[in-house]
């Protein structure tokens, strides 16, 4: 192993840390403070010292989220790779067969949504030990204020609501939690560990950990490992990213059908299960899907590496 590179790599670890911290604490306090002034709320909250109100708004949730998501995920990500772009491309672009890979991208995430619903029917069937039911009440009660807070955003029955939606809960967070995760953070990663395969599931653990909804774990994470392959395999960014949105999107728009239908955030989260055929062929199909994936990833590397020889 090059140690003076994986000490680079810590370095650039600990430096992503700072940057996310940072850009966080800056961009929340902005927000805050910006949507108050602008809003018209700021004379009112010195007036009844009565943050929570305002805290609990769509318009504040929107703003939080937004920006929040800006200063915690793109930003240090972005400045990361000003910082060490003569050292390593932490986004790289490949467009060889790039179309095929996108439409494959979608074509595995349909085959795999059955054996997703059943991995996540399994997570939120999850009990913990009597002697961990302190741990376990805490996890319940995380769970809900985040279904409360997903609730109160994806749940709209009019266009204007479901476009911004689209913005806020799907496009953006497709480019920055990939543009951090799969491109800086398993990069980094990547340097540090000798084992790619280790670097990407370890990446898709805390991009699963950080988001605190712990009965929806090892679906999130899967989708991590996902992305992780489908960037490693694809040496191309905007890959990941498809992938990501077409996920949130479609969670937005069944969302905003749901709500049309005069059906509640419960019945969206109790789907109807698929029959054992279902999951059969989606395992069939999505394995399939994923080696034909990678087969062309792989041709296009053997290619590479014959024109250069």
């Amino acid at each position: 192993m090059d140690y003076q590179k994986q000490g680079s790599a810590w370095q650039s670890l600990f430096l992503l840390l700072i940057l996310t911290l940072v850009c966080a604490f800056v961009t929340q306090f902005i927000a805050v403070i910006g949507y108050l002034l602008f809003s018209g709320d700021f004379r009112s909250i010195l007036q009844s010292q009565d943050m929570s109100s305002v805290m609990g708004s769509k318009g504040f949730l929107y703003t939080s989220l937004m920006v929040s998501s800006l200063g915690t995920f793109l930003f240090p990500a972005l400045l990361l790779q000003q910082r060490e772009k003569q050292v390593f491309d932490y986004f790289p672009t490949e467009r060889t067969h790039i179309f095929k890979l996108l439409l494959l991208t979608l074509l595995f995430l349909l085959a795999f949504n059955p054996s997703m619903e059943w991995i996540s029917r399994l997570n939120q069937q999850m009990m913990l030990p009597d002697s961990l039911g302190g741990v376990e009440e805490w996890m319940r009660d995380k769970e809900d204020s985040m279904a409360d807070l997903t609730e109160n955003i994806v749940m709209v029955d009019n266009i204007p609501g479901l476009l911004l939606n689209i913005l806020v809960m799907a496009i953006v967070p497709a480019i920055v939690e990939e543009y951090y995760f799969r491109g800086a953070l398993q990069g980094i990663l990547g340097r540090i560990i000798p084992n790619m395969h280790v670097a990407i599931w370890l990446t898709a653990i805390i991009f699963s950990a950080i988001h605190v909804q712990f009965y929806g774990f090892f679906p999130r994470m899967i989708l991590g490992l996902i992305f992780g392959y489908a960037f490693y395999w694809s040496k191309n960014i905007w890959v990941p990213i498809f992938g990501h949105f077409i996920n949130n999107f479609t969670v937005t728009l069944v969302a905003y059908y749901y709500q049309k239908q005069g059906k509640s955030f419960q019945d969206l989260q109790n789907m109807e299960s698929y029959s054992t055929v279902y999951y059969i062929l989606s395992v069939v199909f999505s394995i399939a899907l994923g080696y034909y994936f990678y087969q062309v990833t792989h041709k296009k590397k053997i290619y590479e590496q014959s024109q250069l020889g």
